[in-house]
């Protein structure tokens, strides 16, 4: 079941403009001096940054104004996702999941699950994460959590682990296989008896936040809590990861012109030799490789957005885009570090957190094999460009 794209329901232009000029003032004003203490102390402090989200209405971007949150379109909310990207990894990737996963329910859900959850997401007051990946298998056909039916009820047996968001989720959206053949989503809530959850270690980049392991043994939930018809689990992730990835994408982009930014100021003030490192060939060269990956980004999010604000699917264009966006924001990472120099590779410029808070990218979503498979397997099956550019078809 998919919710019809309903235009009429978006955001104006002044009303988004309004909102995003809140959001921003919010970010560096609020939310980036947290930095230097969530990395280290290596947690995020909730009870700062709640009310400063709750306020701007951060957890409710992307649900549906009918059900209480601001309803913007995928093109409107890009650009919010970019700027969080460019401050600790951490706030970003709560803000990410809780808004990727909020959009996948308003989709994805049938009107009661949306009139029950919905307005308590928009709010945050629930949050949904995402139970996906297994220590010991893959996705989709080879899933070992189990989902049987007991008469009204499901009865989930397994393990999933790096569980983004794990120790915030009020609710597990949990892709599991209902027969030997098909797979479910099925909406886990916190609190059910069997459910225990465990935190891993921390990551190496986008400190703080939680990455936790799930282990279902003998879970009760209603069937009601399923998302969907039976069976269309591998249905449902595939629309679910399809827009998230251009989110990821979009994340790459604020993270890379953050890193853009500090590699222009520092080129403009760093003398050596009598000069400005700016006006070195080699410096230039740096900052033109950046802005080109930049804004061949920047084209590739607006694509994806405009496509699928007007209904449209776009398979190979998100696995591109992310795929695209990840090889981008480590190449002008890298450039950013040969910029600054030695001063980058310590905690006195941010460029060393962004550095390794952009290889969250490369995994989030699906690892850069799985976009290469995606977008390929898209193409062989058919897909073809818009007629704008389409050249001539094999």
């Amino acid at each position: 079941m998919y919710r019809s794209v309903n235009r009429e329901d978006e955001v104006d232009d002044q009303d988004h403009h309004r909102l995003k000029e809140r959001v921003f003032a919010a970010i560096w004003d609020e939310l980036a001096p947290l930095e230097a203490a969530i990395e280290d102390d290596e947690s995020l402090p909730y009870e700062k940054m709640w009310p400063v989200l709750e306020r701007v209405g951060a957890f409710g971007f992307l649900v549906p104004r009918e059900y209480g949150g601001h309803g913007l379109s995928i093109r409107q909310y890009l650009p919010i996702i970019a700027e969080f990207a460019k401050i600790q990894g951490a706030i970003r990737v709560l803000v990410h999941v809780h808004n990727s996963f909020a959009h996948a329910l308003s989709e994805l859900a049938d009107e009661d699950q949306r009139r029950t959850l919905l307005p308590g997401l928009a709010r945050g007051e629930n949050s949904i994460a995402f139970a996906l990946t297994e220590p010991e298998r893959g996705t989709g056909a080879d899933l070992g959590t189990t989902a049987r039916r007991h008469g009204d009820e499901y009865v989930l047996d397994g393990r999933k682990w790096l569980i983004t968001n794990s120790d915030i989720a009020s609710h597990f959206l949990v892709l599991a296989k209902t027969s030997e053949a098909e797979v479910s989503s099925i909406l886990v809530e916190r609190d059910r008896p069997g459910l225990t959850i465990e935190s891993l270690p921390e990551t190496m980049g986008c400190k703080g936040g939680q990455h936790g392991e799930l282990t279902f043994h003998g879970v009760r939930v209603p069937v009601r809590n399923r998302v969907g018809e039976e069976g269309q689990g591998q249905a449902n992730l595939e629309r679910a990861l399809e827009i998230s990835r251009v989110f990821i994408a979009a994340s790459s982009l604020g993270t890379g012109q953050r890193a853009f930014e500090l590699s222009l100021r520092h080129a403009r003030q760093r003398v050596t030799f009598g000069k400005p490192i700016a006006q070195r060939q080699a410096i230039q060269r740096y900052l033109a490789e950046m802005a080109m990956d930049l804004q061949a980004l920047r084209l590739m999010l607006e694509d994806c957005a405009v496509k699928w604000d007007a209904g449209q699917r776009i398979p190979a264009e998100a696995s591109l885009c992310k795929l695209f966006g990840l090889e981008a924001v480590g190449r002008v990472t890298d450039r950013a570090l040969l910029v600054h120099g030695g001063i980058g590779y310590t905690r006195k410029h941010p460029i060393e957190r962004l550095y390794r808070d952009a290889r969250l990218n490369w995994l989030e979503e699906g690892t850069p094999t799985i976009q290469h498979l995606v977008a390929a397997r898209e193409f062989l099956d058919g897909h073809w460009w818009s007629d704008d550019f389409s050249g001539v078809r094999p």
